[in-house]
């Protein structure tokens, strides 16, 4: 199945560590169950403490994997072209090692130092579009080798000849803007102060932010699709057919748990899905053109074959793999504007996933500890150079609900098989083979599901209202027009300080949140008339106040420890002895 990254908005509390604080959770938590009850723990085969028998954690700990491939391999083909490697396959296959191998590290550090819910990590659509908008700078365009070189090519890379370094010093650009933009997100879940950020993001600020996501990359889209809108189409008819039609179709799996073995259904239809073995196919029977000039050659998937070939078994990514990260204000302060969303999309998924896998809602320490990790996480990408950040998987969690397994070890065990298969140099190069058309189809699929959860949002906000009807109408459509005619006119900036400006208004999802953040802030209205008031009055028909044990928030190992030192209460990503003996209050 191809998977988006389904973004929700929680407000919570301002990031002070008193337990008597209100936190409050996802309103559309419901919306990923997938008909569970309310208490989803007494429909649950496995809870989050629970250790399900080894081959099951490795069955479901494999469908997490699959769950989250099509997200996860989105993004080094989408860079592929900006990063100037299109024809270098090897490059390509290093790329998704690295983004595979840091998503399974992530994963580990998450579910075990995190929040420690069984929540998946892998790399972020929001990070995207600020990084096209770094290389779409001048200085950063591919050079044409066969070519007078750009005049504004000035940097001496871009008149290199060898090609692996004519990439590698882009990567490194990248690398440079998501380490130091990654402070923030660590700052702001060390401090507790995500909480008071959110305060002010509501569903106006949220909904251009993340519709704009997905819209900004329709281009993209369509180039792969275009290749042959016929595999594209079929691509689609199969993501819907698996994903959808065959939604309820359920097969039986046996399980052992309380000394007895049990019976269980197991969507496997609704989890996997086939959208290569076509192509396989007609360029088996040799039903594809030949000739690269021919409409449809994209379709065939032996095009890449010596990629498979000349791929090394063995690939161990490691930090620092394309040189030192490099550093300018203009890329990190645009790569801030896809931290900060990454961390609205996170928070939600928390609230989401603790319901499905029977966990209590995360108290403040344990959201603040996440986000934490995911700016470590961040850090750690950045320094291997996936060319991306890591963020929190959505799909997965919803998974949690469709088998009905919220088992943090099998989560934990997807982490160890992403590492695993990182590793293998030829397994990574095997998905260069996967045709431009299906890819496409993926892209038409994953993207438009991004721009409709974004829209999603407006769910809570009135529509009737002028107001509201202006500030998402011309945040939207700023955030369209903006980027465009920057791109269009790329001459009209060249100093060192409008870089800044040209990498900030070039990036869509910028644009249209910072409108719908000021505008929403600025101009007179209600927080019924926001949406504020009826997102807040959702949570509370759905939450009851009741006080639950949270201790599978504590860190392992170290609980005593933090229990005996009492200054280690006042840190807001630590739990304090009186949270533990009281939980929380919804």
């Amino acid at each position: 199945r191809v998977c988006w990254n389904n973004l929700h908005y929680p407000q919570i509390s301002d990031g002070s560590h008193d337990p008597e604080k209100t936190v409050i959770a996802d309103p559309r938590a419901e919306s990923l169950e997938e008909g569970l009850d309310s208490r989803p723990e007494g429909n649950l085969i496995y809870s989050i403490n629970d250790r399900p028998p080894w081959y099951l954690c490795i069955l479901l700990g494999f469908q997490h994997y699959i769950l989250a491939f099509g997200g996860i391999l989105a993004i080094p083909l989408i860079l592929a072209e900006p990063l100037c490697i299109k024809e270098n396959n090897a490059a390509k296959s290093q790329l998704i090692s690295t983004i595979f191998f840091v998503s399974g590290m992530c994963t580990l550090l998450q579910t075990t130092l995190g929040t420690r819910l069984p929540i998946l990590q892998g790399g972020t659509f929001t990070f995207i579009t600020p990084t096209l908008a770094i290389l779409a700078l001048p200085k950063w365009r591919c050079p044409d080798t066969g070519a007078t070189p750009h005049p504004n090519a000035t940097d001496s890379a871009a008149l290199l000849v060898d090609d692996d370094e004519v990439w590698k010093v882009r990567i490194r650009e990248i690398q440079g803007a998501i380490l130091m933009a990654s402070m923030l997100q660590l700052v702001l879940g060390l401090s507790g102060l995500v909480g008071l950020v959110l305060r002010f993001i509501g569903p106006l600020a949220i909904a251009p932010t993340i519709s704009l996501i997905g819209l900004s990359l329709f281009i993209q889209a369509g180039q792969k699709s275009g290749a042959h809108w016929g595999i594209a189409a079929l691509t689609v008819c199969l993501i819907l057919l698996f994903s959808q039609y065959l939604s309820k179709v359920n097969l039986p799996l046996i399980a052992y748990k309380d000394k007895k073995w049990k019976v269980f259904q197991y969507p496997l239809f609704k989890l996997f899905s086939v959208t290569w073995l076509v192509c396989f196919l007609l360029t088996y029977f040799n039903a594809l053109p030949s000739s690269p000039n021919e409409y449809g050659y994209m379709a065939r998937t032996d095009i890449n074959l010596n990629a498979v070939k000349s791929a090394a078994w063995f690939y161990v990514p490691y930090p620092g793999q394309w040189g030192s990260p490099t550093v300018s204000v203009s890329s990190v302060l645009g790569m801030m504007a896809g931290v900060l969303a990454s961390t609205m999309e996170s928070i939600g998924d928390y609230y989401a996933c603790a319901r499905l896998s029977g966990a209590p809602p995360p108290p403040t320490h344990a959201i603040n500890r996440g986000i934490a990790v995911e700016g470590v996480g961040c850090i750690l990408a950045a320094l291997w150079g996936s060319g991306n950040g890591t963020t929190s998987y959505s799909q997965n969690i919803a998974a949690l609900g469709i088998t009905r397994v919220g088992s943090r070890l099998v989560l934990q065990t997807a982490g160890l098989l992403m590492i695993i298969l990182g590793l293998f140099g030829k397994f990574s190069a095997v998905f260069i083979t996967i045709p431009d058309p299906v890819i496409g189809g993926m892209f038409l699929v994953m993207f438009g599901m991004v721009a409709a959860v974004g829209i999603s949002n407006l769910q809570y906000v009135d529509l009737n209202s002028s107001r509201n009807l202006l500030i998402l109408g011309f945040s939207t459509f700023s955030g369209l027009v903006l980027p465009t005619w920057f791109h269009s006119n790329p001459g009209t900036i060249n100093t060192e300080l409008d870089q800044l400006i040209m990498i900030l208004f070039t990036t869509h999802m910028f644009i249209g949140g910072f409108f719908g953040f000021v505008l929403d802030n600025t101009i007179p209205g209600t927080e019924k008339e926001r949406g504020i008031k009826s997102w807040r009055k959702t949570v509370h028909e759905g939450s009851q106040i009741h006080v639950t044990d949270h201790s599978c928030y504590n860190l392992p190992f170290c609980t005593n420890f933090i229990q005996r030192f009492k200054l280690l209460h006042y840190l807001p990503f630590l739990p304090s002895v009186k949270s533990q003996e009281l939980g929380t209050h919804l």
